[in-house]
């Protein structure tokens, strides 16, 4: 199945950069770029992607009012932000907004192409350097702009399931996971196998009804679960 993309972004240079890199992989077709938001969300009309690539600081119509004009004309087109933003309240206004995902423009290649595979198929994308900071939003008790545990597409309803209870260990890897810490950096604190970090998170996902770490992050907040 070939992942069809949409680049809007307001810097050449950058559009022409990630181009080059996507279509060097054999599942991706980028099907056209934009340099503004309003060209952007025309020429998104036009070819129904399955992925678009949204900068959020861009002149003219902001990415932020991009997203949301995206989100609600075209559906079924997962909008992944990515920028050089790495402020708190803009991850949450996007995810608030509909983004399926919010990264960074110094993410690796690698981590990139999985991120767009991830988000075609339904799945939240955020870089873990964020998730820190997604939490904060919502420890934060002033702040009237934090999302709510439900909204967005990156949010699928924060209850327990009826599983066994977390162990110690998972507990500890919770604390990880509100950190925004990598399965190697969290299997380096604890002195484990990073392939075993990486089964406790399906574990605990399993466990608690989620679907991404993000939201185990955001569960722990909510519900007293953090160091």
């Amino acid at each position: 199945m070939t992942i069809r993309i949409l680049l809007i972004d307001d810097h050449t240079l950058f559009r022409s950069g990630v181009r080059a890199l996507l279509q060097k992989q054999g599942d991706f077709e980028v099907v056209d770029e934009a340099a503004d938001g309003v060209e952007g969300i025309k020429r998104a009309k036009q070819h129904r992607p399955d992925v678009i690539l949204l900068d959020l600081n861009m002149p003219g119509l902001s990415g932020l009012e991009a997203l949301q004009l995206l989100v609600e004309d075209l559906p079924d087109s997962a909008v992944i932000v990515l920028t050089v933003s790495e402020e708190g309240e803009e991850l949450a206004a996007a995810l608030r907004s509909g983004a399926r995902g919010y990264l960074l423009k110094n993410i690796e290649t690698e981590a990139l192409t999985t991120a767009i595979r991830r988000a075609a198929a339904g799945e939240p994308v955020i870089s873990e350097t964020m998730t820190a900071k997604l939490v904060q939003q919502f420890q934060a008790p002033s702040a009237p702009s934090a999302p709510s545990a439900t909204s967005g597409p990156a949010a699928a309803p924060l209850q327990r399931s009826e599983g066994a209870p977390l162990t110690a260990r998972e507990r500890d890897i919770v604390q990880g996971l509100v950190r925004g810490d990598s399965n190697k950096m969290i299997a380096r604190d604890l002195g484990v196998a990073e392939s075993t970090v990486k089964i406790h998170v399906q574990n605990i996902l399993k466990k608690l009804n989620l679907a991404s770490r993000v939201q185990v992050a955001v569960y722990a907040v909510e519900h007293g679960m953090t160091a």
